[in-house]
């Protein structure tokens, strides 16, 4: 269950997506199947080649990508590697945000 961004956060996501970016958000996220994550990072881009080569750069494999028919697949980054990639990638806004969520 995804829940603490606004609505403008996300039409900004999908916006740089359309705009063939690599495009990250981050919020509150709850689920079973991981129980001491608390937030996601989502990396997504229209090209998946594109978004393809930039995991590799991060040891995420091209399987792992959520594709989704609306265009909008993505990575999901969690815990230590979340953060890793967010500072890598001088996502400091997304840290921020990172801090304020915990």
């Amino acid at each position: 269950m995804a829940f603490g961004i606004s609505k403008d956060d996300l039409r900004h996501w999908k916006s740089s997506i359309d705009e063939g970016n690599i495009a990250f958000i981050t919020h509150f996220w709850l689920d079973d199947r991981f129980p001491d994550m608390k937030t996601v990072t989502k990396v997504g881009c229209k090209d998946l080649d594109m978004l393809a080569a930039w995991g590799v750069g991060y040891g995420l494999k091209r399987e792992w990508i959520h594709i989704r028919k609306d265009g909008y697949s993505h990575f999901d980054l969690l815990g230590e590697r979340q953060l890793h990639i967010l500072k890598k990638e001088g996502k400091l806004d997304q840290l921020s945000l990172l801090t304020k969520m915990k």
